[in-house]
Protein backbone atom coordinates (compact mmCIF):
# COMPACT_ATOMS: atom_id res chain seq x y z
CA UNK A 1 0.00 0.00 0.00
CA UNK A 2 2.85 2.38 -0.69
CA UNK A 3 0.78 4.65 -2.95
CA UNK A 4 -1.15 7.25 -0.93
CA UNK A 5 -3.97 7.85 -3.39
CA UNK A 6 -6.35 8.26 -0.45
CA UNK A 7 -5.85 9.99 2.87
CA UNK A 8 -7.34 6.85 4.42
CA UNK A 9 -4.53 4.66 3.11
CA UNK A 10 -1.17 4.26 4.81
CA UNK A 11 1.90 2.19 4.10
CA UNK A 12 0.42 -1.03 5.54
CA UNK A 13 -3.31 -0.51 6.03
CA UNK A 14 -6.33 1.40 4.88
CA UNK A 15 -9.17 2.62 7.06
CA UNK A 16 -12.72 1.98 5.88
CA UNK A 17 -16.22 2.24 7.33
CA UNK A 18 -17.42 -0.55 9.59
CA UNK A 19 -19.50 -3.02 7.59
CA UNK A 20 -22.19 -5.33 8.99
CA UNK A 21 -20.13 -8.29 7.74
CA UNK A 22 -17.37 -7.34 10.25
CA UNK A 23 -19.47 -8.73 13.12
CA UNK A 24 -17.85 -12.18 13.36
CA UNK A 25 -14.31 -10.80 13.83
CA UNK A 26 -15.61 -8.28 16.39
CA UNK A 27 -17.36 -11.14 18.20
CA UNK A 28 -14.23 -13.32 18.30
CA UNK A 29 -12.15 -10.34 19.49
CA UNK A 30 -14.71 -9.58 22.21
CA UNK A 31 -14.33 -13.08 23.63
CA UNK A 32 -10.55 -12.65 24.18
CA UNK A 33 -10.08 -11.52 27.80
CA UNK A 34 -6.47 -10.41 27.30
CA UNK A 35 -7.47 -8.09 24.46
CA UNK A 36 -10.44 -6.83 26.48
CA UNK A 37 -8.10 -5.88 29.36
CA UNK A 38 -5.73 -4.06 27.02
CA UNK A 39 -8.54 -2.11 25.33
CA UNK A 40 -10.97 -1.37 28.13
CA UNK A 41 -12.28 -3.98 30.56
CA UNK A 42 -13.54 -7.55 30.66
CA UNK A 43 -17.31 -7.52 30.26
CA UNK A 44 -19.81 -10.35 30.29
CA UNK A 45 -20.09 -12.39 27.10
CA UNK A 46 -22.28 -11.05 24.32
CA UNK A 47 -24.38 -13.27 22.08
CA UNK A 48 -23.60 -13.56 18.39
CA UNK A 49 -26.88 -11.81 17.65
CA UNK A 50 -25.95 -9.01 20.08
CA UNK A 51 -22.60 -8.51 18.34
CA UNK A 52 -24.32 -8.61 14.96
CA UNK A 53 -26.76 -5.87 16.04
CA UNK A 54 -23.94 -3.78 17.58
CA UNK A 55 -21.90 -4.00 14.36
CA UNK A 56 -24.92 -3.06 12.25
CA UNK A 57 -25.52 -0.05 14.52
CA UNK A 58 -21.85 1.02 14.19
CA UNK A 59 -22.06 0.68 10.40
CA UNK A 60 -25.30 2.68 10.34
CA UNK A 61 -24.01 5.38 12.71
CA UNK A 62 -20.92 6.29 10.68
CA UNK A 63 -19.58 9.74 11.53
CA UNK A 64 -21.07 11.65 14.45
CA UNK A 65 -19.39 15.00 14.09
CA UNK A 66 -15.72 14.02 14.18
CA UNK A 67 -16.37 10.89 16.26
CA UNK A 68 -16.20 7.65 14.29
CA UNK A 69 -15.21 3.98 14.44
CA UNK A 70 -13.33 2.74 11.36
CA UNK A 71 -12.26 -0.77 10.39
CA UNK A 72 -8.59 -1.45 9.65
CA UNK A 73 -7.82 -3.51 6.57
CA UNK A 74 -4.36 -4.76 5.58
CA UNK A 75 -2.91 -4.88 2.04
CA UNK A 76 -4.43 -8.34 1.51
CA UNK A 77 -7.89 -6.95 2.31
CA UNK A 78 -8.09 -8.73 5.67
CA UNK A 79 -10.07 -7.04 8.46
CA UNK A 80 -7.34 -6.54 11.08
CA UNK A 81 -8.93 -4.37 13.80
CA UNK A 82 -10.55 -1.01 14.40
CA UNK A 83 -9.75 2.52 15.47
CA UNK A 84 -12.21 5.02 16.91
CA UNK A 85 -12.07 8.70 17.77
CA UNK A 86 -13.80 10.28 20.75
CA UNK A 87 -13.75 13.31 23.02
CA UNK A 88 -13.51 15.44 19.86
CA UNK A 89 -13.47 19.13 20.81
CA UNK A 90 -13.31 21.26 17.64
CA UNK A 91 -13.37 24.50 19.65
CA UNK A 92 -10.12 23.67 21.45
CA UNK A 93 -8.79 21.36 18.73
CA UNK A 94 -8.30 18.25 20.87
CA UNK A 95 -9.37 14.64 20.40
CA UNK A 96 -8.69 11.15 21.70
CA UNK A 97 -8.76 7.76 20.05
CA UNK A 98 -8.70 4.07 20.83
CA UNK A 99 -7.34 1.24 18.73
CA UNK A 100 -7.65 -2.54 18.77
CA UNK A 101 -5.75 -4.92 16.53
CA UNK A 102 -6.95 -8.51 16.33
CA UNK A 103 -4.48 -10.95 17.92
CA UNK A 104 -3.45 -12.65 14.66
CA UNK A 105 -2.34 -9.24 13.33
CA UNK A 106 -0.25 -8.10 16.31
CA UNK A 107 3.32 -6.86 15.77
CA UNK A 108 2.89 -6.14 12.06
CA UNK A 109 2.89 -2.34 12.25
CA UNK A 110 -0.85 -1.99 11.67
CA UNK A 111 -1.55 -0.02 14.86
CA UNK A 112 1.12 2.60 14.19
CA UNK A 113 0.08 2.99 10.55
CA UNK A 114 -3.59 3.37 11.54
CA UNK A 115 -2.78 5.99 14.17
CA UNK A 116 -0.66 7.95 11.67
CA UNK A 117 -3.60 7.99 9.22
CA UNK A 118 -5.95 9.35 11.90
CA UNK A 119 -3.40 11.96 13.00
CA UNK A 120 -2.88 13.04 9.39
CA UNK A 121 -6.63 13.48 8.87
CA UNK A 122 -7.31 15.32 12.12
CA UNK A 123 -4.23 17.57 11.94
CA UNK A 124 -4.09 18.25 8.20
CA UNK A 125 -7.78 18.27 7.25
CA UNK A 126 -9.79 19.17 10.36
CA UNK A 127 -7.34 21.65 11.95
CA UNK A 128 -7.14 19.84 15.28
CA UNK A 129 -4.00 20.72 17.24
CA UNK A 130 -3.65 17.94 19.83
CA UNK A 131 -4.27 14.18 20.07
CA UNK A 132 -4.54 12.40 23.41
CA UNK A 133 -4.23 8.71 24.20
CA UNK A 134 -4.86 6.88 27.46
CA UNK A 135 -2.77 3.75 28.00
CA UNK A 136 -2.90 1.30 30.90
CA UNK A 137 0.44 0.94 32.69
CA UNK A 138 0.51 -2.81 32.05
CA UNK A 139 0.19 -2.36 28.28
CA UNK A 140 3.91 -2.20 27.47
CA UNK A 141 3.37 -2.63 23.73
CA UNK A 142 1.06 0.42 23.56
CA UNK A 143 3.42 2.51 25.71
CA UNK A 144 6.31 1.70 23.38
CA UNK A 145 4.17 2.34 20.28
CA UNK A 146 3.10 5.80 21.45
CA UNK A 147 6.63 6.80 22.41
CA UNK A 148 7.88 5.64 19.00
CA UNK A 149 5.15 7.68 17.27
CA UNK A 150 6.40 10.83 19.02
CA UNK A 151 3.80 11.08 21.77
CA UNK A 152 4.89 12.58 25.08
CA UNK A 153 3.90 11.06 28.40
CA UNK A 154 2.01 13.92 30.03
CA UNK A 155 0.79 12.36 33.21
CA UNK A 156 -0.08 9.34 35.28
CA UNK A 157 -3.28 8.72 37.16
CA UNK A 158 -2.53 6.24 39.92
CA UNK A 159 -4.66 3.17 40.68
CA UNK A 160 -7.28 3.93 38.04
CA UNK A 161 -7.73 0.46 36.56
CA UNK A 162 -8.61 -2.72 38.43
CA UNK A 163 -8.09 -6.04 36.67
CA UNK A 164 -6.84 -9.52 37.56
CA UNK A 165 -6.91 -8.66 41.26
CA UNK A 166 -4.67 -5.56 41.09
CA UNK A 167 -4.88 -1.82 40.59
CA UNK A 168 -2.92 -0.22 37.75
CA UNK A 169 -2.11 3.32 36.65
CA UNK A 170 -3.51 5.11 33.62
CA UNK A 171 -0.85 6.90 31.54
CA UNK A 172 -1.75 10.03 29.59
CA UNK A 173 0.02 10.55 26.27
CA UNK A 174 -0.29 13.50 23.89
CA UNK A 175 1.08 14.82 20.64
CA UNK A 176 0.58 18.35 19.31
CA UNK A 177 0.15 19.35 15.69
CA UNK A 178 3.62 20.92 15.73
CA UNK A 179 5.19 17.71 17.09
CA UNK A 180 3.29 15.67 14.51
CA UNK A 181 4.50 17.93 11.70
CA UNK A 182 8.13 17.47 12.74
CA UNK A 183 7.90 13.67 12.65
CA UNK A 184 5.68 13.46 9.54
CA UNK A 185 7.84 15.65 7.29
CA UNK A 186 10.58 13.86 5.36
CA UNK A 187 14.16 14.78 6.26
CA UNK A 188 15.51 17.81 4.36
CA UNK A 189 17.81 15.57 2.30
CA UNK A 190 14.80 13.64 0.91
CA UNK A 191 12.43 16.54 0.19
CA UNK A 192 13.81 17.19 -3.31
CA UNK A 193 12.86 13.62 -4.28
CA UNK A 194 9.20 14.26 -3.43
CA UNK A 195 8.79 17.33 -5.65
Amino acid sequence: MAENSSIWQGELVRLRPVQPSDWLKFHKDGMDSEIARLNDAVYGPRSEEGTRRWTEAEAERGWNGDTVRLSIENAAGEFAGSISTDKCDPRNGTFSYGISIFREHWRKGYAGDSIRIVLRYFFEELRYQKANAHVYSYNEASISLHRNLGFQEEGRMRNMIYTQGSYHDLLLFGITGEEYKKISEPPEALRFLLI
